[in-house]
């Protein structure tokens, strides 16, 4: 995906019913909605009359270096190969983004051995979603964090429940990021949206914390929910 980025969508499912579902076309799908410019390339003919009416798509094939310069790939600031069934195509996809000069490359790796092969290659980011998710799962089934979402090399996000020595003080009062090393981002109340956190914003016991910081750090900070 181009525009933000280049993608190229995973292998077609055939759903019962009859319908083509495309396991890469969620991520563009969503970038465009968002109003971001976004440019997807598909080789299978039938998927990009399947899609093209949701999805910026068109028919190329992007193992294919003469076809990612003339979509204008190095134009894009960002792209995405979000190939994983193939592991020739993706790292195809991703040298000709090196070889192109793209500015941010993220790539999808189905195996450890496959991720090294990527950043190898070039690749800035490379994501492994099915560890990511064991890894999401194992942290949220604790209990102590609501949400979890690691962005790069250990740093982490995550919403959880307030510390207790944290309740009815502001967080400038509980000197968090001295104490724990992570930073307090956002608060949200029952019943009202996140707003972002300053010193002088006061944590209650039932409100929830979005909170920013290294894994091992935010795990200490969890524990004393």
């Amino acid at each position: 995906m181009l525009a933000g980025r280049l993608h190229q969508p995973r292998r077609a499912k055939h759903r019962p019913d009859g319908e083509l579902r495309r396991e890469g076309t969620g991520e563009a799908e969503r970038h465009a909605g968002l109003g971001h410019a976004v440019l997807a390339a598909e080789k299978d003919p039938e998927l990009v009359r399947h899609w093209a009416s949701r999805v910026p798509l068109v028919e190329a094939d992007a193992s294919n270096p003469e076809a990612l310069d003339q979509l204008g790939a190095k134009d894009f600031p960002i792209a995405v190969c979000g190939v994983g069934t193939s592991l020739e195509a993706s790292v195809l996809i991703t040298g000709n983004l090196v070889d192109l000069g793209s500015q941010q490359i993220w790539a999808k790796a189905t195996s450890r051995e496959h991720a090294r092969i990527l950043q190898r290659i070039g690749a800035h980011h490379v994501t492994l979603p099915e560890a990511d998710v064991g890894k999401r799962v194992a942290h949220l089934v604790s209990g102590k964090m609501l949400g979890y979402i690691e962005i790069e090399d250990g740093f982490t996000i995550v919403k959880m429940r307030p510390p207790r020595e944290t309740r009815g003080y502001t967080i400038g009062q509980s000197q968090i990021h001295k104490h724990y090393g992570v930073t307090v981002i956002g608060v949200e109340a029952p019943g009202e949206d996140s707003v972002y956190a300053t010193d002088a914003t006061r944590i209650s016991a039932n409100d929830l914390v979005v909170v920013s910081g290294r894994s091992e750090q935010l795990e200490r900070f969890a524990s004393r929910a």
